[in-house]
This record gives structure tokens, sequence and C-alpha cells, in this order.
């Protein structure tokens, strides 16, 4: 007995080179869906205001925003935000006093705070706000508590300023 051999004919020989232009279609066409991808990160990451390594920083890693956060903060909301006050006591002016009161009551004079250290033990962006305003960092809510305490003398310090003297 003979053995079969496949004759080659003209309709075989199409279909593998269609097969192989699909095949080609198809690598070409992931490796630019890969390159749309990584275009699409770029511009989200652009649109949505995050910073790449090597960029200006807009958070203080030790509490607060620097001054080009405050500037980004004014560009995007409209908000011109100050700096926190970190003078003595005897060196705030009545203004002082008030914008400094405000803060360490509005922030840790809650009667539920948030958390003042994460899971690792480190102070959260909460508790590091105290830094920008020239108090200790809080790690308990007694500290916490402590910051409040003299925020509302300060307000008190304030109120007493603004009077009319008799």
């Amino acid at each position: 007995m003979a053995a079969k051999t496949k004759r080659k004919t003209k309709t075989s020989g199409r279909k593998r080179a269609a097969y192989k232009r699909t095949a080609a279609k198809r690598s070409s066409a992931k490796r630019s869906s890969a390159k749309k991808t990584a275009a699409k990160k770029r511009k989200t990451a652009k649109a949505s205001g995050r910073k790449r390594a090597g960029g200006s920083r807009e958070k203080d890693p030790r509490g607060g925003l620097t001054a080009a956060g405050r500037k980004a903060f004014a560009e995007k909301q409209g908000a011109h935000l100050k700096p926190g006050v970190t003078k003595k006591e005897s060196e705030m002016t009545p203004q002082d006093m008030r914008r400094k009161g405000s803060w360490a009551v509005r922030f840790y004079g809650r009667k539920q705070l948030p958390p003042l250290v994460d899971d690792r033990g480190r102070p959260t962006r909460h508790a590091l706000s105290a830094h920008a305003w020239g108090e200790p960092v809080p790690k308990t809510v007694a500290a916490a508590r402590r910051i409040a305490a003299r925020g509302e003398r300060l307000l008190e310090r304030y109120k007493r300023a603004k009077q009319p003297k008799r």
C-alpha cells in the first residue's frame, strides 16, 4: 500500500497566507491597544492633578500644605488658603488668635475625633496638621484635647482684646 501524500494546492497556500496576515494584524492590534492604554493612563494622571516623582510637592510630609499646594488649591477651588499661625502667643495679633483658636477647636474639639495614628503607629494627615500650626503632633485623644483647650483659651483672649476698654 502506498502512503497517501497530501498534495499542495493553490487554495491551501492561500488559506495559510490569509491566516498569517490576520495573525499579524492581531499582534499589531495588541501592541497598539497597549500603547493607547499607556497614553490614557498618562492623560488621567495629568487630569487628576497627581504629581509624578520629581514634580513639586503640594502636601508637606510633616503636615499641612506647601506654598505650591496652597497655590494649586487656589487655582482649582478659587479659595485663598493662608498658612497656619506658628507665632508664640505673646507675638500674636488678635486676628492670629482668632484663626489659630478656631482651627484648634474645629480640628481637635470634636466629640468623635478621626484616627490620630494609622495601623503602623504613624500619625495621620489629620494629626500632622498640628505641626503646620506650630503645635505638637497629637498621638492620643488626650493630647488632641489639650490642643483644643489651648484653642479655646486663644479665642477667649481674642474676645477680651476685641472688647472696647472702659
